[in-house]
């Protein structure tokens, strides 16, 4: 050290942010059943998703809530999304909901209804392909949650598809393929 020099040190052990990622199902958690020859929410694929990404500075904290379709969801299956994202928001620093997209809207409301704004970001993702398909969408947006769960203010979110967009409002535009902004579902 020269003369005049200050020595500065740097803690790079930082806290990590811990993330609790509460899975539903839906497609992007499907698989195929080679005998019966369909798609299933059979087997949990998000913990390979998970282990294929670089998280430094996250640590996940995995909620294997149920894994259903979200077309044959129910009320009390949203009331339990809802509420369950809820208290996951109260000891972890964001939650992120994989969900399947055919009622992710659904408990998106849901989510808002009975929390309002919550302390932490809550995001809302999934997949029109499922993970097990060459050309699936499920690695990118879940990719891009766990990103936006860090950013993102505190409050409800759908990210899918380079989007962030925040509820209430936001509907699964079918023919396009991908969620947008505007008038609620519910």
């Amino acid at each position: 050290m020269t003369p005049g020099t200050v020595a500065v040190e740097y803690n790079l052990a930082m806290a990590k942010n811990r993330i609790a990622v509460i899975s539903t199902g839906g497609t992007i958690e499907k698989t195929y059943d080679e005998l019966e020859g369909v798609l299933e929410n059979q087997l949990s694929v998000l913990d390979v998703m998970l282990a294929s990404l670089q998280l430094e500075g996250v640590e996940v904290v995995r909620v294997p809530l149920m894994n259903k379709d979200s077309l044959e969801m129910t009320e009390e299956d949203h009331d339990l999304i809802a509420s369950t994202a809820a208290s996951m928001a109260a000891a972890h620093d964001g939650v992120i909901v994989v969900h399947g997209t055919d009622r992710l809207a659904v408990s998106g409301e849901r989510i808002v209804k009975q929390l309002g704004t919550p302390r932490v970001p809550i995001i809302l993702t999934g997949a029109m392909r499922p993970y097990m398909l060459r050309n699936t969408d499920a690695l990118q947006n879940l990719t891009e949650a766990l990103l936006a769960v860090q950013t993102c203010k505190p409050g409800v979110y759908a990210v899918m598809h380079n989007r962030v967009l925040a509820f209430p409002g936001v509907t699964k535009d079918r023919q396009r393929g991908t969620f947008t902004a505007g008038e609620s579902a519910i």
